[in-house]
């Protein structure tokens, strides 16, 4: 089919969003993803403020689902999942999770740590892989895109968004995590989180490639996404912990949805907004 031919010439390999300096980093660092006290400590507290995020946005879409595993059925893809530190909690909540990143080790790392679990060895696949690799396989196979502290490691945004959008169904959700490139996030995210107090790595950010949240927004309505919701978050150092803020200077959460098959507004826009019973997902500014 056509889309098929354009898909095939948009994303050939020869063009990656992957940056290779990008996977040396990490390569160094695949196996400690589990350690809750070490270099991944703010991404693992982090999951307190982004899995009800997730999971409450899509709630909010919805009129039936199951209490125990409010997002049983849920076809989700984990980009850049690292070790699974968010495929797990979102398996657990009874999402069918494929978890794909382009490091080898990464994979491992986290095929072993599901396994000592064997409800998430089954709700969770992983797959050493980028994304455009699998974007032929997987034409609008997914509900819902998860890429959270990815896009700032991309080498190519918008043919990351333009990936985004092929392997998402109509009407499917994007949510996306990452820093503002203010100063403020300059000195937070850079000079205090890696110099100073070295919760993360050094050299693991370069400030040229965060990206504010109006050019994400933009790059997302240009490719077929309305933007539902964008949230400022907030790292307490001292208390390890994520909360969420009016400001979007530093760090921040996107929830977007792509437009449907024939660029019609979604059928559950006509339904009543359900309030989550966790202000997380409502709170900060929707737009």
């Amino acid at each position: 089919s056509l889309l098929r031919f354009t898909a095939k010439r948009l994303f050939s390999t020869s063009h990656s969003s992957v940056d290779s300096k990008e996977m040396k980093k990490f390569q160094l660092l695949a196996h400690k993803w589990w350690d809750e006290e070490g270099e991944f400590s703010a991404l693992h507290s982090m999951n307190d403020i982004r899995v009800p995020f997730i999971r409450d946005s899509l709630l909010n879409m919805t009129s039936n689902y199951h209490l125990g595993k409010p997002l049983s059925g849920v076809k989700i893809l984990d980009v850049g999942c690292g070790g699974g530190l968010l495929s797990e909690p979102l398996g657990r909540l009874g999402a069918s999770v494929t978890g794909i990143d382009p490091l080898e080790d990464n994979i491992r790392t986290a095929d072993q740590h599901k396994s000592f679990d064997p409800v998430l060895a089954k709700r969770i696949q992983y797959k050493s892989s980028s994304l455009e690799e699998i974007v032929e396989e997987s034409m609008e196979t997914f509900d819902v895109i998860v890429a959270s502290e990815v896009v700032e490691h991309v080498a190519d945004l918008e043919m990351f968004i333009k990936c985004c959008s092929q392997v998402l169904k109509p009407e499917g959700s994007l949510f996306i995590t990452t820093i503002n490139k203010t100063q403020l996030s300059y000195v937070l995210g850079v000079v205090v989180a890696e110099k100073i107090i070295g919760i993360v790595p050094e050299g693991t950010h370069e400030w040229e490639k965060f990206v504010p949240p109006e050019e994400l927004e933009r790059l997302l309505e240009s490719n077929g996404f309305s933007v539902k919701t964008v949230n400022g978050m907030l790292y307490n150092p001292l208390s390890g912990s994520w909360s969420w803020m009016e400001s979007t200077s530093v760090n921040y959460a996107m929830h977007a949805v792509k437009s449907g098959a024939e660029g019609q507004s979604s059928p559950t826009d006509a339904l009543p907004e359900v309030e989550g019973e966790q202000p997380s997902a409502t709170a900060g500014t929707a737009v």
